[in-house]
Parts: C-alpha cells; structure tokens; sequence
C-alpha cells in the first residue's frame, strides 16, 4: 500500500473474451494469407523462368558426393553459372576428376576427401574449407547409397551405414555450415531425397526409412528457419525416381522410365535458382503422391501393383555406390 492508500492490482493478461477474438483474428488472418500465396504461385506460373531466377555467381556451393552421377553433373553446372564449387567424397580419385573437369571448363573447385557420416571429419573439413575456400552459402546433400535387400537380409551395419549416410549425414554437414548462414540471413540448404522418401517400397526398408528421414530433416529445419526469422535461407528438397547412375543397377523401372542423370542434375539446379521448396522429378509423379494420402491402405496397394514399385528392386543388382 502506497502513502495516499493505493492498493496496486496485479497485472493481468488479456482476458478469456479478448483470446477468443485474438485467436479468431489470427485464424482469418492465416487464412487470408494461404489464398493469397495460393494466388501468388497460380500468377507466377505464367512468369517465365528466366525473369525469376537468382544468381548464384560467387556464391560458395558444397556438393557432398560430388564423384560421381548427378552430384558431379550438379557440380559442374554450378561452377557453370559462376559459383565456387567445394566437393566432397570419400573417393579421392573421382572427386578430383569432377573438380578437374571442372576447373578444364574454366570454372573454380576445390576437393575434399570426406567421409559424410563420420561428424568429427564433417565438422573439422568444414574450418578448413571456411579458411581456404570461404563461408559455404549453398549446401547440396547428395551423398547416398542402397543396398536393395530384403530386411532380414540386410546386415545391421549396412542398416547402419545407410542412415549414417542417407539422413544423419545431412544433419552434420547443415549443423556445420548453418552458423555462417545465420549470421547473415543467406544460404540455401538442398537436401536430396528420393520419391522412396514419399513412397514405400519393396526391399527398400533401409532406404526409404533414410529417405524418410531425409525429408522429414529438411522440411522440419524450414520450419525452424521459418519461425525464428531466417527468411533468406531457403531450402529445397528434391524427390526424383530412379536415376540411370548404376545405383539401381539391374532394377526395373515399372511404369516409369529410368531418370536422365543430366536431366535430374538440370532440374536440382533450376530448383535451386528458383527457391523451390521442393522438386519432385519427373512431375507429373505429383499427384500421384497426394492422392495416395487419401486413399483407403488396400486401393493403395493396388496403386503400387499398377506402377510396379512391388516388383522393381526384385531384379536389382546393384553396386553400393554414391548417386
């Protein structure tokens, strides 16, 4: 009690009226907002591509398993529009081919041997390519492998290693190079996953279980960014089908054909420069995606017996190998 005999009331928050109408102006708010960024993306449809793109020209470009299939095409077309292009593999030789290739064409690498799955090498690599190369503003996750057994075929540490390599490996590396970005609101981080990251598959337990968690990484860590105001790093995780690597070696495509390597390389790359959230390759896969989210289990089995992801992997041959 003061001297004049004012008795102070206790702060209070807004009362039970005032949260009703607060939180119902937030949803009309929200809803206003998903049609307009609905109207937004039916306009930019007919914006053509070239008037949209970003330039990634000096821009610090890591690509993990940069040896070999499309993360040396997506290296080199980098280096082709300007960046600075750091590889990473656990293959010494391949690496080096990339970055030669690259530095043939006039463009600017740097190589690096890295075993992805080991964190300490991940995180260590990473101060010397901060020193010898600079800050790391795109990051592309790529490096992956496959084993293509049924699950009680498959060896626990190759269990192991396909989510050390598939998924935990996305988390060392962004964990890594994610600070620098921060620190000035740029970046952009690509994971790529595979429609078996969308899809399951038989005799791919392994791998879409990595796949899965790849996507469920990335689409989490946009949601971080979102909402604690990083709206200039972007993400962009990428789904293709099988790509004509090697890796699915012996696999049968079903009722689509085997992936162009270049042609997914391409697509990564225009995604990239054109902040897309996600890629799904080839697209007219999309809808098939949503409409399995709302269709009965059984009619979705059906849907796989129909495009043949039951049967693809029993022909599989493959080689443990980086896509």
């Amino acid at each position: 009690m003061s001297a004049s005999g004012f008795v102070p009331q206790p702060l209070r928050g807004p009362s039970e009226d005032q949260s009703v109408v607060m939180s119902i102006v937030r949803f009309f708010t929200n809803l206003a907002m998903i049609f307009y960024y609905i109207l937004e993306a039916c306009v930019l449809m007919f914006v053509p591509s070239k008037f949209r793109i970003k330039s990634i020209k000096d821009e610090v470009v890591l690509v993990t398993g940069a040896g070999s299939g499309i993360g040396r095409l997506m290296a080199i077309k980098f280096a082709g529009l300007g960046a600075k292009v750091v590889c990473w593999d656990i293959s010494k030789d391949t690496m080096e081919e990339t970055a030669n290739d690259i530095k043939n064409r006039g463009g600017i690498a740097y190589s690096y041997v890295c075993n992805v799955a080991d964190r300490q090498v991940v995180y260590a690599l990473s101060d010397k390519v901060r020193q010898e190369v600079g800050k790391v503003s795109i990051i592309v996750n790529n490096a992956g492998i496959v084993t293509g057994k049924r699950l009680l075929d498959i060896p626990d540490d190759s269990i192991e290693k396909t989510f050390n390599i598939n998924v935990l490996a996305h988390y060392w590396v962004v964990k890594a190079f994610l600070p620098d970005m921060q620190s000035s609101n740029h970046g952009h981080i690509v994971s790529i996953a595979s429609l078996a990251g969308q899809v399951g598959v038989n005799r791919l337990t392994d791998y879409c279980g990595s796949k899965y968690g790849a996507v469920g990484f990335a689409e989490a860590l946009a949601l971080e960014l979102y909402q604690e105001g990083y709206t200039g790093i972007k993400t962009t995780i990428v789904c293709p089908y099988f790509i004509n690597t090697g890796m699915f070696h012996g696999a049968t495509g079903g009722a689509f054909s085997f992936l162009d390597p270049d042609y997914v390389a391409s697509s990564v790359v225009k995604g990239v420069l054109l902040n897309k959230d996600i890629v799904i390759i080839p697209g007219h896969v999309a809808p098939l995606i949503a409409l399995r989210h709302v269709l009965p289990y059984k009619s979705n089995l059906r849907l796989a017996d129909m495009v043949g992801i039951n049967r693809t992997m029993l022909t599989y041959k493959g080689k443990n190998c980086h896509v």
